[in-house]
């Protein structure tokens, strides 16, 4: 019960934040929430993204009929989306702010399998692994997006 009211609070702050363009609930410099991301990532994201979120070989290349998990160290494009795009990518593997719907067999849809916080704590530990000016350029792209409307509802 705990765990589900924590994940709908996290939730429910994320699209408050979202709608008001204060500060995102992804917090790349809170070390418990990082640390609770890593373990998260090693388990339910590195088989595909790699470890140090280098992605796949050729995922450059990667077409429909042959996706590919791109990187997510800031080698890839994972930094150029909103973080409300990417938790809803992760969540329920569509976003309107991205103008794409992932293909559940090439990215699993983890809105059944992590709470709302745990998707919240993976973003945040994949935002340590991007360089500094990396950061700085995805913390401006969320300022243009900080007045977006909710993507998801649920």
């Amino acid at each position: 019960m705990a765990v589900l009211l924590l994940g709908g609070g996290a939730y429910f702050l994320f699209l408050a934040n979202r709608d008001n363009g204060s500060t995102s609930p992804v917090r790349p410099d809170d070390p418990q929430l990082v640390a609770t991301g890593r373990m998260l990532y090693a388990r339910d994201c590195a088989g595909c993204h790699g470890a140090g979120g280098e992605g796949q070989p050729g995922w450059e290349r990667a077409t429909q009929e042959n996706p590919l998990a791109p990187p997510h160290n800031g080698t890839g494009h994972t930094w150029e989306h909103p973080d409300g795009a990417l938790f809803d990518l992760t969540k329920t593997g569509l976003s309107t702010v991205a103008c794409r719907t992932l293909d559940s067999e090439a990215m699993p849809q983890f809105g059944e399998t992590l709470s709302d916080a745990q998707i919240i704590a993976v973003l945040s530990y994949i935002k340590t692994l991007w360089p500094d000016h990396i950061r700085a350029q995805n913390r401006a792209i969320n300022a243009i997006y900080a007045d977006q409307a909710p993507l998801s509802a649920n």
